[in-house]
C-alpha cells in the first residue's frame, strides 16, 4: 500500500496548470509541439482511459469545446461539463471558487472558459486537479496559442525569423496576444494592422519592446502591405466585448481579406484565423492555396491532445512508447 500511495502522490506532483502561454520556455513549448506531432501520426489512444475530464464553458464555443471534448474522447477519457452557464448552480449564486472545487470532486483535470480576466489562473490557485484556460476574457487563450504554433510550424518548417500580420481586432483578441508572448523566443517581425479602435494595447507593445520583439504598425490593409507575410493572421472583431455598439458598427467590416489582395503574396504564405468568422474573409479565399484556417481548426485536436498528457503527468516519452494505439 505504501509503495502504492508513493506512486501517485508522484503523479499528484507532476501535474501540471496550463493556464498561460507566457511563462512556458522555449523548451517546453517545443517538447509540446513534438508531442502533438505524436497525436497527429495517432490520434486514438487509450492514455487517459479511466480519467474524467470536464469541460466548463462560462462563455460560448464551438471549435474549443468540441475540440477538448473530442481530444478527450480520442484519448480514452469520459467527459462532463457544461456549454452554457445558465444550466449551472452559477444562476443560483454559486461562486467560481465553489464551482471549481465541486467539479473537482469528480474530474481529473477541469477546461474552463470564462468571461471575466484571471478566472482560470483564480480557478487554478484553488482547484486541487489541473487548470486548462480555454480563454479568459480577453486576455489569453493559451490552448489556441499552442495549435497555431504547430500551425505555423507545420506551414513554414520553422518557428524562427518570420513575418507575421496579426489582422483586425488587437486590441481585445486574446488569441493574438497569447502568440506575441509565445513567439518572442523565435525572433518573428509583427505587423499589426488594425483601426485606431481596436489596435494592439499599449502592454503589449511595452512587451514587444522589453523582449525585442520587432513589430510594425498599419492602419492600411490591401495587397502592397501584406506582400511580405509569411503569416496572414486574420481575427473577428468580437461584438461581445463592445460595450458601445456604434463603435462596433464602425470597424466590424473595416477589413475584409478578399482573394485578389493575394496576387503579390509570398508562395507559401498561409491565412489562419482563430475562427469563427464573420465578414472579415471572404468565401472566394476559402478555395485559395494559402488559406489555411480550416486545416488550423483541425490541428487544435492534436495539440489539446498534448495538453491534457501534459497536465496529467504522461510525457512525451510515455507516448511515443505508447502501446495503446487504436488504429
Amino acid at each position: 500500500m505504501g509503495a502504492i500511495l508513493e506512486h501517485y502522490n508522484q503523479k499528484q506532483m507532476e501535474k501540471h496548470n496550463f493556464v498561460t502561454i507566457a511563462d512556458l520556455s522555449k523548451e517546453k513549448i517545443t517538447y509540446l509541439l513534438e508531442m502533438a506531432q505524436e497525436f497527429e501520426k495517432h490520434p486514438n489512444r487509450e492514455l487517459l482511459k479511466g480519467k474524467v475530464v470536464a469541460t466548463l464553458f462560462f462563455e460560448p464555443s464551438t471549435r474549443t469545446q468540441l475540440s477538448f471534448q473530442t481530444a478527450a474522447n480520442r484519448l480514452g477519457a469520459r467527459v462532463i461539463g457544461f456549454s452554457d452557464a445558465k444550466t449551472s448552480s452559477t444562476t443560483k449564486g454559486e461562486t467560481l471558487k465553489d464551482t471549481i472545487l465541486m467539479v473537482s470532486n469528480y474530474a481529473d483535470v477541469i477546461a474552463m472558459r470564462h468571461f471575466i480576466e484571471g478566472a482560470a489562473q483564480y480557478a487554478s490557485e484553488v482547484a486541487p486537479v489541473p487548470i486548462v484556460n480555454a480563454g479568459d476574457g480577453a486576455h489569453m487563450h493559451p490552448s489556441q496559442c499552442l495549435l497555431d504554433l504547430y500551425s505555423i510550424y507545420k506551414t513554414q518548417g520553422t518557428l524562427e525569423n518570420l513575418n507575421i500580420y496579426l489582422v483586425g481586432d488587437l486590441k481585445y483578441g486574446r488569441t493574438v496576444h497569447s502568440l506575441i508572448t509565445a513567439m518572442r523566443h523565435f525572433n518573428p517581425t509583427f505587423h499589426f494592422i488594425a483601426p485606431k479602435e481596436l489596435a494592439m494595447p499599449e502592454e503589449y507593445k511595452l512587451y514587444c519592446k522589453e523582449h525585442n520583439i520587432k513589430y510594425v504598425e498599419h492602419e492600411d490593409f490591401n495587397e502592397d502591405v501584406i506582400a511580405d507575410a509569411d503569416i496572414l493572421y486574420m481575427t473577428r472583431v468580437q461584438k461581445e466585448r463592445f460595450s458601445d455598439l456604434m463603435e462596433y458598427e464602425r470597424v466590424k467590416n473595416v477589413y475584409i481579406l478578399k482573394r485578389d489582395m493575394l496576387c503579390k503574396a509570398k508562395e507559401n504564405m498561409k491565412i489562419m484565423h482563430p475562427l469563427p468568422r464573420v465578414n472579415e474573409i471572404a468565401y472566394d479565399v476559402d478555395d485559395d492555396p494559402h488559406a489555411y484556417y480550416i486545416q488550423q481548426a483541425q490541428n487544435g485536436l492534436y495539440a489539446r491532445e498534448a495538453i491534457f498528457c501534459h497536465c496529467l503527468g504522461i510525457s512525451l516519452e510515455d507516448v511515443k512508447n505508447d502501446k495503446t494505439i487504436i488504429e
